[in-house]
């Protein structure tokens, strides 16, 4: 668990969510707790939109890593996704996307998981394709 010092110093993200959800009693195992596969189903089509937007295709979620869930998620909670595209290759990207709780009677946000989501960009065909390379920031 995250002591109040980990809150204080923890970054808020920068930009618009990917996808934003309220928590409800139906996403909840029978002991009240947000199912993490609910979490993570929401992080994977958060991933999946910015990565078939950066394709201009279809992309496939290939694989997941380092996910490690920090704080619990309750019902009536509102969880934002965000996604941001890291790394792109011939045919993949990875995207880091992180998920944030804020309770329906408060401002402040606080990380609920992170991890980085790769996909494949595929065609018509449903055949790996390539996509552009991901362009430097300028500086």
């Amino acid at each position: 668990m995250t002591n109040e010092k980990d809150e204080i110093e923890e970054q808020q993200p920068e930009g618009e969510p990917a996808v934003r959800v309220i928590a409800m009693p139906a996403d909840t195992n029978m002991y009240g707790d947000i199912f993490g596969g609910w979490l993570m189903s929401h992080m994977d089509n958060a991933a999946g939109s910015v990565a078939a937007r950066y394709a201009q295709s279809r992309a496939v979620t290939i694989a997941v890593d380092g996910m490690a869930f920090i704080r619990p998620v309750h019902v009536g909670d509102e969880v934002s996704v965000y996604a941001k595209l890291v790394h792109v290759g011939r045919t993949s990207m990875k995207l880091a996307v992180e998920a944030w709780r804020r309770t329906r009677h408060e401002d402040r946000s606080y990380r609920v998981t992170k991890a980085v989501f790769t996909f494949v960009a595929v065609g018509d065909d449903r055949r790996p394709r390539p996509i552009p390379p991901l362009e430097a920031p300028a500086s």
